[in-house]
């Protein structure tokens, strides 16, 4: 009921409390012209010496005073609450009222006069949305999924020199030409809860035989090199699974498709903003961050920064013969990841180990063939350590981003495989990279980026001297064009990409073992996201 249909309603109710037989000498004429023709207009409720919050009306008439100013109460300065009221004094306090919502109305008319062709403008414009609504409604997708995608287009080259295969002249055959790839991801997130997510990634790509893919040279792999199994323009289901709150600060995750770095409740590296060689994707430390895809399932932990995070992922757990595959099998190709980490407002460190079996470990675009086949022995395990840390400027300018990561793996040295130059029973492996970024660099929105480290490469074995160090950079400058379109020239060089092998093949072949392989490569790389 509004202030208007309580007004109207008072008088019947005051007239019924009065005797119905007052005849006018009962009336106090002088108080009612006393009451309805005060001079001090009353604004506040503590104005009346005789009301208290006590009293159970007290909001009402704070209502009345307060919000519409209509009640002025006698010229002694109380309202007299207790006092019986006579049909005159509630006919002025109902007059007073109602000459304010008078003039209420009368401001709104002209407003609203005043405005037409504004308020019209915005009808019209209310009536098409709620159309729009409707239209959207009636073909929507999905309501509780939404579909992001973004493709990644790659321009380039690699170039080849020293004493490798032929001189450089055989990857320059193989692996020298100019090549145009793509990589297409399309994310189906849903969510049931609003808290929960169920992920679906469709991805295809043409890398299999591109310069910059996993096979020949290996560490000149880019972080978007990818085509499915089943080759070229194939779309392949790349993730699935599902993430859940669980109790304070938990959360699980777990799927037939889910990738280690799904499962952690912090990527400790604030590099690179757009990625180039796949090398420096992992941290600094491929070994603890395998990424190792299948099925698994993960809990993190997190609270004031710090968190725990613990995975177990098998790549073969659909396979059904407990010696090739499957999960916590003795074949399973299976990765066990625990991160320790804490990440703050601009900086953020973890440690991390990933205890590995049966080749679930370094990938071909991290490591040298010496220690890529350490990595990868059929029936080997390793134990891979992490530490990496990152610091942001809060403000963007000169100082870069830094962002470094070290990296040990231990192997099984009896299932290590025998290599070439008398080096066998592989032990131990290594690498580092640091990696500087600069945001807004020139331009608002784009930026700049650099890194430098050691792939993955054999440190120690029972027999032989492995010469397998090398080093790898990479600079690069993202434009970013529109919201949705990113283009990043960016240009690599690798010193001695096949480390060992490289050697011992020079050496077999009578050349110089002081000019290894070397590998320069550019490209463009064009993002695009919907």
């Amino acid at each position: 009921m509004n202030l208007f249909h309580k007004l109207l309603l008072a008088p019947a109710a005051l007239g019924l409390m009065a005797p119905m037989a007052a005849s006018a000498a009962d009336m106090n004429l002088a108080g009612v012209k006393q009451y309805a023709s005060a001079d001090e207009q009353v604004t506040s409720i503590s104005q009346f010496s005789d009301v208290q919050p006590t009293d159970w009306a007290y909001q009402a008439l704070s209502n009345l005073v307060e919000r519409y100013g209509c009640v002025a109460g006698y010229p002694s300065g109380t309202f007299a609450g207790k006092k019986a009221m006579t049909r005159f004094e509630a006919a002025a306090l109902l007059n007073a009222c109602l000459d304010r919502v008078t003039e209420v109305t009368d401001q709104l008319k002209k407003l609203m006069k005043e405005f037409e062709k504004e308020l019209a403008i915005l009808k019209g414009r209310v009536d098409g949305l709620e159309a729009r609504v409707g239209t959207l409604e009636a073909n929507q997708f999905s309501t509780t999924t939404k579909l992001k995608g973004s493709t990644y287009w790659v321009l380039g080259a690699n170039s080849f020199g020293g004493n490798g295969w032929g001189s450089g002249t055989g990857y320059s055959a193989t692996e020298g030409g100019t090549t145009f790839n793509y990589d297409l991801r399309l994310d189906l997130d849903t969510s049931f809860t609003g808290k929960d997510l169920l992920r679906t990634r469709l991805r295809a790509g043409n890398f299999g035989t591109s310069g910059f893919g996993t096979g020949g040279v290996g560490l000149n792999a880019l972080e978007v090199t990818f085509e499915a199994p089943a080759g070229a323009n194939i779309v392949a289901i790349d993730r699935l699974f599902y993430q859940f709150p669980l109790g304070n600060g938990f959360t699980f995750t777990g799927g037939p498709r889910v990738r280690q770095d799904d499962m952690l409740a912090m990527w400790p590296s604030a590099y690179p903003a757009d990625t180039i060689l796949d090398i420096f994707t992992y941290a600094g430390a491929p070994g603890a961050y395998s990424l190792n895809l299948g099925g698994g399932a993960g809990l993190w932990w997190q609270k004031d920064g710090f968190n725990v995070s613990a995975n177990y992922v098998s790549n073969n757990a659909e396979n059904g013969t407990p010696a090739s595959g499957g999960v916590l099998t003795s074949g399973a190709g299976s990765s066990t990841t625990v991160q320790l980490g804490y990440a703050g407002s601009n900086w953020g460190t973890a440690f991390a180990y990933t205890y590995s079996q049966n080749g679930a470990s370094i990938t071909g675009g991290n490591a040298t063939p010496l220690a890529l086949a350490a990595s990868t022995s059929g029936t080997g395990t390793s134990n891979n350590y992490g530490l990496s840390a990152y610091w942001s400027p809060k403000t963007a300018g000169y100082v870069p981003s830094i962002s470094a990561g070290w990296g040990y793996s231990s192997y099984d040295a009896a299932n290590t495989p025998t290599t070439t130059g008398g080096v066998s029973g592989i032990t131990a492996a290594q690498n580092w990279y640091i990696g500087l970024q600069w945001a807004d660099a020139f331009v608002k929105g784009n930026s700049l980026g650099m890194a430098v480290g050691q792939p993955t490469f054999v440190t120690a074995a029972n027999n032989g001297t492995p010469q397998d160090g090398n080093y790898a950079w990479e600079w690069w400058y993202k434009f970013q064009v529109t919201d949705h379109i990113a283009v990043t020239p960016a240009i690599f060089y690798l010193s001695n990409p096949q480390g060992a092998t490289g050697f011992a093949a020079a050496q077999a072949a009578n050349l110089s073992t002081t000019n290894p392989l070397t590998n320069f490569g550019g490209l463009i790389k064009t993002t695009f996201k919907f």
